[in-house]
């Protein structure tokens, strides 16, 4: 599926219904005076907030949302119908800017939230709302308000517990993969993966996390290179991020370096990002040239203020189910405003040792 997480689109709400002027002529009412209704509201255009969603997709290529219009009122009392609304879903963490002012409209970062980004313009009066004792036959009615027209961009904000940030290559595709129902495009070339993936991490408890792969990522990403300008901002909507380091025999790489700079890229495009809680995790353990560096990786990462780095590798499993466990112990002790509180874990002497997949759920294979 195309992933889309900026779109431009105009959205039109319905016109109100105009007012009507209409007299009754019946046989038994020979002075029924004024019977005009008023006229329908016009319908609105309301964004819904769907976990169902995870991409823009659905209004690339509909540039225009238009709401019905409100009925015209008629004789006999009758007022004109309500214009439908135009309900569009779009997915947690969509933003609604003012295309034309840049200003923030809505943020729906919760699942079932609604806004009405254009309202309906109001009904006309009919006569019957002009009926005084000095004019019991008023000849005017209202002419319905026309609905509000907007030029909006929306952009999405991937809303994820974990964010998974590293350089291309680091192995955060298989990682991922190895820990979800995430079906990323893995290969062994830089870029493999030009769309952000989510993917859900569960336990046998029922309690899981959502985790993100956000590509792009490479030196000077802050000011445009690569595709990290337009990804970093997923990383945004993480609690935490998870730093995701390589230390694979490549003469131009080395995984202290790379962390410094992915700081470094964090704190140019937002300040705030380069404070979130993070985590450290090296990838690939089942190289032995990684191994062989891990400890030495591991100290000058300290240095750095880094308490911990997690050695794994997602192929073999080794060390996967640790980082896991980490990584959930982590997002507990850096909970949401409004989490509920999550249930303890097992101790390590409790967990099952020996198969790597013993602790976490194992993703059902497919047919």
């Amino acid at each position: 599926m195309q992933f889309v997480d900026e779109v431009v689109l105009e959205v039109r709400a319905g016109k109100g219904g105009d007012g009507c002027v209409a007299f009754r002529r019946e046989k038994f009412l020979p002075l029924g005076g004024p019977s005009g209704g008023d006229g329908g509201k016009g319908g609105d255009v309301v964004f819904h907030a769907h976990e169902r969603l995870t991409t823009l997709l659905d209004l690339h290529y509909r540039r225009k949302l238009k709401a019905k219009n409100g009925e015209n009122g008629r004789g006999k009392d009758q007022y004109g119908a309500a214009g439908k609304d135009i309900v569009q879903q779009v997915p947690v963490g969509t933003q609604v800017y003012d295309d034309e002012t840049g200003a923030l409209i809505a943020d729906l970062d919760e699942h079932d939230m609604k806004i009405v980004v254009a309202a309906g313009g109001q009904g006309g009066r009919g006569n019957i709302r002009f009926a005084t004792p000095y004019d019991r036959a008023p000849r005017r009615a209202d002419d319905g308000k026309p609905g509000e027209v907007r030029r909006l961009r929306l952009e999405l904000k991937l809303v994820a517990d974990v964010g998974l940030v590293g350089f291309p290559n680091v192995g955060k595709s298989t990682l991922i993969a190895a820990v979800s129902r995430a079906q990323p495009k893995i290969a062994d070339y830089p870029f493999t993966t030009l769309v952000p993936n989510l993917g859900v991490a569960s336990f046998p408890d029922g309690h899981g996390f959502v985790i993100a792969d956000i590509p792009g990522i490479i030196e000077g990403a802050a000011e445009g290179a690569g595709l990290g300008l337009r990804f970093l901002r997923h990383a945004e909507r993480s609690r935490v991020l998870v730093h995701v380091l390589s230390a694979d025999p490549d003469p131009e790489r080395d995984p202290v370096s790379d962390y410094d700079t992915l700081m470094e890229e964090l704190r140019s495009f937002s300040p705030e990002l380069a404070e979130r809680p993070m985590m450290v995790a090296l990838s690939k353990s089942d190289l032995p040239e990684v191994r062989d560096v891990a400890d030495e990786v591991t100290a000058q990462l300290a240095e750095r203020g880094v308490d911990a780095v997690h050695v794994f590798s997602a192929v073999t499993r080794d060390g996967l189910d640790d980082l896991m466990v980490a990584i959930r112990r982590f997002l507990t002790a850096h909970p949401r405003e409004d989490a509920p509180p999550e249930p303890e874990l097992p101790s390590a002497e409790d967990r099952p040792h020996g198969d790597a997949k013993g602790f976490l759920e194992e993703p059902p294979t497919e047919d």
